[in-house]
């Protein structure tokens, strides 16, 4: 189940639209290419997912992060390279607004939540071959629950968390209530609050310092 968070038209921003060669383009983003990219590396290496869209839906380029993303938000579907309706949309906005603003560089941002409380932020906006006429939607998909579990993981080693305090603190990012916290580590609501306070007393010691 797919929920919808936020009005999609408010979420539009101008930008700076990104472009390249046709000739780069095919080398870094050939999923057929053999040749070890260092583009390509990085970005298969991002915590964030990629896909590089056509105007049609058809899939150019996506990195492992945007796949299992995709099959996330599409588990039921058996096809390949599918495109899940909750990404498309996002894209479609973007899409009607390309003869209108066809001056503007502009992304269109939404936040989608899943029914196990996972959240994804997905960003679409242009990605314009300088040799050809083509716009193509670069797509970024953050994962919300990684990006706020590496957070917590910083947090804990820079103002020196215990082990169970990083626990506590890596699942109050994840925005769980204390007293699912208290349920999912086994221990009381008020040794869970006693952690909590430790931590913003660690917190304002380091900003103190």
């Amino acid at each position: 189940m797919v929920i919808f968070s936020g009005e999609l038209k408010s979420n539009i921003e101008t930008v700076k639209t990104s472009k390249y060669s046709s000739k780069a383009f095919k080398e870094i983003y050939s999923q057929k290419s053999k040749q070890p990219y260092w583009l390509q590396y990085i970005i298969e290496g991002l915590v964030d997912g990629v896909l590089v869209l056509t105007q049609q839906g058809e899939w150019v380029y996506a990195n492992e992060c945007g796949r299992q993303i995709c099959h996330q938000l599409a588990p039921n579907q058996s096809q390949k390279n599918f495109v899940p309706s909750a990404i498309w949309r996002v894209c479609e906005l973007l899409l009607a607004r390309l003869e209108p603003f066809a001056d503007q560089e502009m992304v269109v941002n939404n936040e989608i939540k899943l029914a196990n409380s996972f959240s994804f932020r997905i960003r679409v906006r242009w990605l314009v071959l300088e040799e050809s006429a083509c716009h193509y939607f670069l797509v970024t998909i953050e994962d919300q629950h990684q990006a706020r579990k590496i957070q917590a993981i910083a947090d804990a080693k820079k103002y020196g968390l215990t082990r169970r305090e990083a626990e506590v603190w890596s699942l109050h990012q994840s925005k769980l209530s204390y007293t699912e916290i208290a349920d999912k580590l086994y221990i009381t609501l008020n040794t869970v609050k006693k952690h909590i306070k430790n931590i913003y007393a660690k917190q304002q010691g380091f900003i103190e310092n």
